[in-house]
């Protein structure tokens, strides 16, 4: 069984590689070393934000930022060294089917950096590509025992994306995908992984809008034994609105921890300073407002729901 994680996780996730590189700055191909060094202090104004929402009052045994090798490793380090949650992740950067991105020297990277959370972002419709599902649980297994013994444990952002004919008969209407079909789609996954031996301590999920589905998601990930498992909401770059929602929901169920909230904190931020509309100070100054204003909408929502006798 997982160690398991109880404690409340607010993280700041800017791990990301393929859509950071073509959607902040339009590039594509190799990269030259110019274009990574603006990469790389790109991801430091995010970074920055985050220790300054620290600074403002965010408990920083609380607080955890997910950033990657390529562009972040000097960030890794110095969050380590400050006793800040680190959580790195192991998969390829834009592909449907999860892969390592290092191959097989997946082990030798983590035990590089020994990040608290060892994260793997997964797309798994249990309707879907069943040969790529098996391949993909395979790989995932051998990640979960990988780290059975480490210091790091295991974070699983599971993506449920929607089939072509799941969508067609719903009329392509992806919100009532979300509503309708994903949340069993969701729990199907979670057995289904749990089954081949997959077994994270954390599960990084999609909003939900019901708060019975969030009971439903915190039941299937703490079945069988795994009583300690924790589950954080992922931001999927929406926006404040639907964010706030997704926290507020998720904070009054025992089981979700926190959450994962990236691209709304920090996207808009650092398109303003890209385009000299603010300083890099102003930039800093705005992701850490935002990342502050999740925490506090989910620690109020929380508070609240244990004070009216639903939190358990």
């Amino acid at each position: 069984m997982p160690a398991g994680y109880t404690q409340p996780l607010y993280i700041l996730p800017f791990d990301h590689r393929a859509s950071f590189v073509s959607g902040m700055f339009g590039w594509s191909g190799v990269l030259k070393p110019e274009q990574t060094a603006q990469l790389t202090a790109a991801k430091r104004v995010i970074y920055d934000g985050f220790t300054a929402g620290l600074a403002g009052g965010v408990d920083k045994h609380k607080a955890g930022i997910l950033v990657d090798e390529h562009f972040g490793a000097d960030i890794l380090r110095d969050a380590k060294r400050s006793g800040i949650i680190i959580c790195a992740p192991a998969e390829k950067s834009g592909q449907d089917e999860f892969d390592f991105e290092f191959g097989e020297n997946f082990e030798r990277h983590i035990e590089a950096f020994l990040p608290t959370f060892c994260k793997v972002l997964v797309r798994y419709n249990p309707e879907g590509d069943s040969a790529m599902n098996r391949r993909q649980a395979s790989r995932l297994q051998r990640l979960s025992e990988a780290l059975v013994g480490s210091p790091s444990r295991l974070m699983f952002e599971l993506l449920v994306p929607a089939t072509p004919q799941q969508l067609e008969a719903l009329g392509g209407d992806v919100q009532a995908y979300d509503r309708k079909l994903r949340p069993a789609l969701m729990l199907h996954a979670i057995s289904e992984l749990q089954d081949a031996g997959v077994d994270p301590d954390v599960w990084k999920v999609e909003g939900l809008d019901s708060r019975d589905d969030c009971e439903r998601i915190v039941a299937m990930a703490r079945r069988d034994g795994r009583a300690t498992v924790g589950c954080i909401v992922l931001g999927r770059g929406e926006s404040e609105q639907h964010v706030r929602g997704w926290l507020t929901t998720a904070a009054s169920v025992p089981g979700f921890i926190g959450f994962a909230v990236g691209r709304t904190t920090f996207w808009e931020p650092l398109i303003g300073l890209r385009d000299g509309k603010i300083d890099r100070a102003a930039a800093v100054a705005e992701i850490a407002r935002r990342f502050r204003t999740w925490v506090d909408v989910f620690e109020t929502a929380r508070v609240a729901a244990s004070a009216s006798g639903t939190h358990g």
